[in-house]
């Protein structure tokens, strides 16, 4: 059965040109893990941002263990792709501003729309702004 990760990956690779994927891990304010998660309401912050290489990643598991190395205080993990060109995967400076970016769209309220948005059972969240 392939996973929402699984597929992720699958498709950067069949991209044209090779693909980076940027990773901002947040944790919603307030957070209480007994509490429903339907239709919560409140803010989402950023934890920490990460960017890999589409064969630098194996399963959505291994990348959660890897995080919750730095860190265990994250609950989503928001995700883009970024393209490189010319056949030459962005570098990891290039994707600096877009990371920068991603954590900006959180953190001011803006549409995420343009992400996939997991939470820690790899589960798809929806995320609306204010």
């Amino acid at each position: 059965m392939a996973t929402i990760f699984k597929e992720l990956l699958e498709m950067t690779k069949e991209q044209e040109q090779p693909q980076r994927l940027l990773f901002l891990f947040a944790q919603p304010e307030g957070h209480n893990p007994k509490k429903s998660k339907k239709h919560l309401k409140g803010q989402v912050n950023p934890v920490m941002c990460v960017d890999k290489l589409a064969e630098e990643l194996t399963t959505f598991s291994a990348l959660t263990r890897e995080a919750d190395n730095i860190t265990k205080d994250w609950e989503f993990v928001l995700i883009a792709g970024l393209s490189g060109h010319d056949g030459q995967p962005p570098s990891a400076d290039d994707a600096e501003p877009y990371l920068n970016k991603m954590s900006n769209d959180l953190a001011d309220g803006q549409d995420l729309a343009r992400y996939v948005i997991l939470d820690r059972n790899e589960k798809p969240i929806e995320m609306a702004s204010v």
